[in-house]
């Protein structure tokens, strides 16, 4: 992923970052306020798809503020903006409130993971605005906390969300660099309207499906089988296996009440 971040005197930082696409898919929390997934999963970045986030800390507010591609966001995606927003606040001697503005280069809430890349963006962006020194790991962390995939936006190429058993080893990092393989992601765009149900209601419901505790069971023999494939680059095997927990995570959808 190729972001920037450049703060000035303002406590102000713009950071960029990208959607990614998983091949092993991220479906169900073991922790819904953390964002502790049930399993690990495997993404890819995309490189012409882009969320442009800056945070500026200032004294002019009396509350965070929102804006995404120009126009105010509603009260809930404000409200996990603040999250984050909070956490960085409490890691800094900065009381003051921030204004965020996003702007993204492709459909929100259509599938294309814009949370995954907004909160990327997000994490990046107030770190480095607030001056705080943190690894790679350490913002894949933050970025989770708003929204599960966005911890593999945060590091490059291809990627694996460890599952972890806790908030400080539930991360994201790049597994092999973009340049290993060169695949690309055709998006054809149907609708460019929000889904009706979104991914992060779709995750409350995992559980309630009887088949969640067989595809979690079965999760770290996809996650072997998908390393293998973009290690030899055998688009035969990769295809495969993501057909495969395609169907598995449908199934989950389908039967979840």
């Amino acid at each position: 992923m190729d972001h920037k971040a450049v703060p000035d005197e303002r406590f102000c930082a713009t950071a960029v970052a990208h959607p990614n696409i998983a091949f092993i898919k991220y479906w169900g929390n073991r922790d819904d306020t953390l964002n502790l997934p049930s399993t690990g999963s495997i993404s890819m970045n995309l490189n012409n798809l882009e969320a442009r986030t800056t945070v500026t800390f200032t004294p002019d507010l009396k509350s965070d503020f929102l804006s995404i591609n120009h126009t105010t966001a509603d009260h809930e995606a404000l409200e996990r903006v603040s999250k984050i927003l909070e956490i960085v606040r409490h890691k800094t001697k900065i009381s003051l409130f921030a204004k965020v503005e996003s702007v993204l280069n492709f459909p929100i809430g259509a599938g294309i993971a814009s949370s995954a890349a907004g909160f990327a963006a997000l994490a990046m962006a107030s770190v480095h605005a607030a001056g705080i020194e943190m690894s790679e790991a350490e913002i894949s962390r933050l970025a989770r906390v708003g929204s599960g995939s966005a911890c593999r936006s945060v590091p490059d190429g291809f990627v694996e969300w460890h599952m972890g058993d806790s908030d400080e080893t539930s991360f994201a990092s790049t597994i092999f660099p973009s340049d290993h393989w060169d695949l690309y992601d055709a998006i054809v765009v149907l609708l460019n309207k929000p889904k009706k149900i979104s991914s992060r209601a779709g995750h409350l419901l995992a559980h309630y499906s009887p088949l969640q505790e067989t595809r979690v069971q079965d999760t770290p023999r996809r996650l072997e089988i998908c390393r293998k494939a973009i290690r030899e680059r055998d688009f035969s095997l990769l295809a495969n296996i993501i057909e495969l927990d395609s169907n598995m995570m449908h199934a989950i959808m389908m039967t979840s009440n």
